[in-house]
């Protein structure tokens, strides 16, 4: 049987699947492993199941054992590890899509509800135990009929336009390319992201992270915004320039935002804690229990069709030839 080293716990589930197709080395204690010991541990392994609090950079990919020929990470997004060495030593590198589109959605809309309706604030007064309800007291912003923008139309994208529409939202997107009609579903599309900006009452960030999309949301681009607009990050922290969104927290052009994701995880710009304005979640974004074995399965399914069955995994996101 081949050996795989899985880097951080997984479920139980999981668990018993991996251990009865693979020679395993499981992190049951869930420490995060430092270079030194993945290196150690790696040795005589055939593959690794990775997760994104698991840093393989360049000097560690060329430092791995010549027997390691897939790197399975258990996530859609891959930036902890460095693709191009990865195919420089021979690696495969799959990711797990698709199975995160409804938890992820679910967590947008919280994130929008959450910031729009001041749930952090009301939190704080309640447990205080000395709130007094007035007509003007704690007055959020409705999202029923409200324009929603959508920043990545991507699969989570769609799915939170699907949901939106329960509140008879107009969605409003922008995506590298126009959907097809039957993608759109009633959609309107801006190919220019300043129109976007502008009918957008609320947006929802839901692209991939990448050079193209760091700091999209910056002190010039939120001056598009209607004012008193709500913004949700369920997608990549660096999308946000953090001390522009502050800035437009405070004076008001921002009404509330909504965080799942920032900048330098898990630690954040302290700024922002001193606002009463920001809904925050530790990136829950798949924190399901079906979202997380689904992530798990998938990511041994990969590990299986390459190392077992001998074939190309149907999630490789970067290109090796064998």
């Amino acid at each position: 049987m081949k050996r795989i080293l899985v880097t951080r716990k997984l479920l139980e589930e999981n668990n018993k699947r991996i251990a009865s197709n693979f020679k395993v080395k499981l992190n049951t204690s869930d420490v995060l492993y430092d270079s030194e010991k993945i290196l150690k541990l790696s040795e005589g392994c055939d593959g690794i199941l990775s997760f994104t609090t698991t840093p393989f950079n360049r000097d560690i990919i060329m430092k791995l054992p010549e027997s390691i020929k897939i790197i399975s990470n258990y996530a859609v997004g891959y930036g902890n590890i460095d693709v191009v060495a990865a195919k420089k030593r021979g690696i495969v590198v799959t990711n797990t899509p698709e199975v995160l589109t409804d938890a992820t959605a679910e967590i947008s809309i919280l994130l929008l509800l959450g910031a729009s309706r001041r749930a952090y604030e009301g939190r704080k007064d309640a447990e205080k135990e000395k709130w007094l309800w007035s007509t003007d007291y704690l007055i959020g912003k409705q999202m029923t009929g409200k324009k929603l923008g959508i920043l990545g139309m991507g699969r989570i994208g769609r799915a939170v336009a699907k949901r939106a529409r329960a509140f008879d939202m107009e969605i409003h997107y922008h995506n590298r390319n126009q959907l097809d009609s039957s993608l759109e579903e009633g959609a309107i599309y801006h190919k220019d992201i300043k129109e976007l900006f502008k009918n957008s009452e609320f947006l929802s960030i839901n692209c991939p992270g990448s050079k193209d999309t760091e700091n999209l949301i910056n002190e010039e681009t939120i001056q598009y915004f209607p004012d008193g607009a709500v913004i949700a990050n369920a997608a990549r922290g660096e999308v946000i320039d953090d001390e522009a969104m502050i800035k437009a927290m405070q004076s008001g052009k921002i009404f509330a935002l909504g965080l799942d994701v920032y900048r330098g995880e898990p630690k954040i710009n302290k700024k922002y804690l001193e606002l009463n304005n920001l809904f925050l979640l530790p990136h829950l974004g798949s924190a399901t229990t079906r979202t997380r074995i689904a992530m798990g399965d998938r990511a041994i399914d990969n590990l299986e069709a390459f190392l077992n069955k001998n074939q190309n995994p149907k999630d490789q996101v970067n290109c090796v030839n064998h």
